[in-house]
């Protein structure tokens, strides 16, 4: 069973069968099925649970495990990651550097800060945030080693152990490795092609009593839906009737051309709304932006202080003089250009294939024809020089993975390298697996 695992065989979320009917079918005692079991989950590559029954564990196939880095395998073209898809931040920042000493807030970069984040910090991250449609003060503002180092923050400063936190059925991995760590329950709820369904919302507050929703508003990861002015208001709506509170990733927002107010502005008091510059401008900076309802403001400082203290002030400073000067907007240009010609590369490759994603967005959500699985499909990929997440490590009920995966247009280094890798995954996709992929079952 191991090795059928590892290798794809036997693919995740597959439920394998009954402890007794394996015995049978193998001629061994239960007893010696159920030792093998409880060697599989030490080794986290089952899981079990009451109801469910044994499942392959999603997150343990290599090609579908959360990681932040592209790899750099040669001849492979990772297009797994997220991360901006020009290198423009590194020669602002190589100007920039020199200039650092001059800056009179260079001198307190040997200094402790306020677990919050330096004020003059703050103050550009509340100008950025105006930006981009909110009302905030800089005394709402925490300041976070980025987007998902903030969602654990929020996390672990309002929802304790056992409770329950909703999100799209289909939704970015941070949330279910957070949520997993923290002990905490996840569930999906369903969505339909404009995002998160707002009668499914209503009845699953009323089945598991959340105390938060999750929720990607803008190019959601991995579907790459946005959600409209209308479903934002129905979902708000829900949201204030429930009485539960909503985490606004919104990490792509200063991507797109345009989008709907975030949701945060029409829920203020019970939104926590995380951004950052990792999509925009470029995740090594490490910097995002929490603003929080005051009355949560306390309890997110205090909830950075005890992970971290505070963060660094030189990414602090560097990103307050990317904002000030107006450097940052013009990265975000930057990026927002080049992903439009890498969008256009992805619909001449895709041709007819089930393929959604936006004008600017970093990646697209391509749904495979019923001739393949997902895993199977990556690992073809891969054995072809590509790397793509197949749509089961998004998923957060095994029961309805999609058969599905994401493709990254902005990991490519180069354009080139992404037409490349386009035209192997819509031939793939196109043809069909040969016969030794297809499923042993």
């Amino acid at each position: 069973l191991a090795e059928g695992i590892r290798s794809g065989q036997i693919a995740p979320g597959d439920k394998l069968p009954p402890h007794r009917e394996l015995a049978s079918r193998l001629n061994v005692n239960i007893t010696t099925i159920t030792r093998a079991m409880a060697k599989l989950q030490d080794e986290q590559l089952i899981e079990t649970r009451p109801g469910r029954g044994t499942r392959v564990a999603a997150h343990r196939s290599k090609e579908s495990q959360f990681q932040s880095a592209p790899r750099n395998e040669p001849g492979t073209i990772d297009l797994s990651v997220n991360r901006p898809a020009t290198d423009a931040y590194n020669h602002v920042l190589a100007a920039l550097l020199p200039e650092l000493p001059k800056d009179p807030r260079f001198d307190s970069m040997k200094d402790y800060h306020p677990s919050e984040g330096p004020v003059w910090a703050r103050e550009a991250a509340a100008f950025w945030l105006r930006q981009h449609g909110l009302s905030a003060s800089a005394s709402q503002v925490i300041m976070c080693d980025g987007a998902q180092h903030g969602l654990a923050l929020a996390l672990r400063a309002i929802v304790e152990p056992g409770e329950t936190v909703l999100a799209d059925d289909i939704t970015y991995q941070g949330i279910a490795a957070l949520c997993r760590t923290l002990d905490l329950n996840l569930v999906g709820v369903r969505a339909d092609d404009r995002g998160m369904d707002p009668q499914a919302l209503r009845q699953a507050c009323r089945d598991h009593s959340p105390r938060v929703v999750f929720l990607v508003s803008s190019i959601q990861n991995p579907t790459a839906i946005t959600l409209d002015e209308e479903r934002r208001s129905e979902l708000a709506a829900v949201i204030e009737e429930a009485g539960v509170l909503l985490i606004e990733d919104d990490v792509y927002r200063p991507i797109l051309d345009d989008s709907p107010a975030p949701m945060a502005r029409r829920l203020p008091e019970q939104t926590l709304y995380l951004t950052s510059l990792s999509k925009c401008v470029a995740p090594g900076l490490r910097i995002g932006f929490i603003l929080a309802p005051p009355n949560l403001v306390a309890d997110m400082s205090t909830s950075l202080r005890v992970d971290c203290w505070s963060i660094s002030p030189l990414s602090a400073l560097v990103a307050t003089r990317l904002i000030e000067s107006g450097k940052a907007r013009d990265l975000v240009v930057v990026q927002r250009e080049e992903l439009r010609a890498r969008q256009a590369m992805l619909q001449r490759a895709m041709g007819d294939l089930a393929v959604r994603s936006g004008a600017t967005a970093p990646h697209a959500w391509l749904t495979l024809p019923d001739t393949w699985r997902d895993a199977n499909f990556c690992q073809q990929c891969l054995a072809h020089g590509v790397a793509v997440l197949p749509g089961s490590a998004f998923s957060i009920d095994p029961e309805r993975a999609p058969n599905a995966v994401r493709i990254n247009l902005s990991a490519a280094p180069t354009r080139e390298q992404l037409d490349r890798a386009l035209k192997v995954i819509a031939r793939l996709a196109s043809s069909g697996p040969a016969p030794h992929t297809m499923d042993p079952t």
